[in-house]
């Protein structure tokens, strides 16, 4: 790593559905690639009712304040969570966040409400650009009901759509949109998300991109988190130099964790 000060704040555990690695990995991970400190943000996808949303958050928030003290004296852990498409159950979401003690709470939009993941969508000319717009007027939503702390993978359904399908796209038709969504961000005192896991593969891009951050900054963004979105132990950390670059390419002189739900400016370097 060509920085000294390495924060990780997007990683999965074997908590999550798509996890591999158990919170201990993750954080022997973190430490052997010279980590200052990790968020573990399992996924919470609070609309899917097939499994029970309870259980797994208190296993998972054990699971993760076993390893902020076992590992407090060479790794910073902070205790967080991924709600995926938390405006689709706002009161039991709602509940969750009051109830437990975290420090950092991701907020994103896998998929539109009773639709999959974008993941598993096909895609095609006619209706693609009308997608978008449904997801970012619910990521907007997400923006405006500011109960979490940075909105992750802004462009995440591009992911798929451009790297999958190999579509192209013109972004410029939601550029309103995604100002709105910034300026949300901005007037509430919450964070962007800089989502690195994808510069080695689908579209080869981190979400979002660099133009997007750009933009966030000249509308007076200050908070941006910086995560890998690690599913594995050994790829925890993994691009994140190249994420501090991107910041700094656009302006930006730190990152920011969140402890306690605060956000907390680290300078790159």
């Amino acid at each position: 790593m060509k920085y000294s000060n390495i924060y990780d704040m997007h990683t999965h555990s074997d908590n999550s559905f798509d996890g591999n690695h158990s919170c201990v990995l993750i954080c022997e991970g973190a430490v052997r690639a010279g980590a200052k400190g990790i968020a573990i943000t399992d996924h919470l996808d609070i609309d899917d009712k097939s499994y029970n949303v309870r259980h797994f958050v208190t296993n998972q928030f054990v699971h993760t304040t076993r390893v902020k003290s076992a590992f407090r004296d060479k790794l910073e852990v902070f205790r967080g969570i991924e709600l995926g498409q938390g405006i689709y159950r706002k009161e039991l979401s709602e509940q969750i966040l009051k109830e437990m003690n975290y420090d950092f709470v991701l907020g994103a939009m896998h998929n539109l409400e009773n639709m999959q993941d974008f993941y598993f969508l096909e895609y095609d000319n006619e209706t693609v650009d009308e997608l978008l717009m449904k997801y970012f007027e619910d990521v907007l939503k997400l923006a405006e009901w500011d109960k979490t702390d940075s909105i992750a993978h802004l462009t995440y359904p591009l992911r798929y759509i451009c790297g999958k399908y190999k579509m192209n796209i013109d972004m410029a038709q939601f550029d309103e949109i995604t100002d709105a969504i910034f300026e949300t961000i901005i007037k509430n005192n919450k964070a962007l998300e800089l989502n690195v896991s994808s510069i080695n593969k689908y579209h080869c891009d981190t979400m979002p991109n660099k133009k997007y951050i750009r933009r966030f900054k000249e509308l007076g963004g200050k908070y941006v988190t910086v995560g890998s979105d690690a599913h594995f132990y050994d790829r925890v950390c993994e691009n994140i130099d190249l994420g501090y670059d991107i910041l700094k390419e656009c302006g930006f002189d730190s990152f920011t964790v969140f402890r306690k739900r605060e956000p907390s400016l680290i300078p790159i370097e």
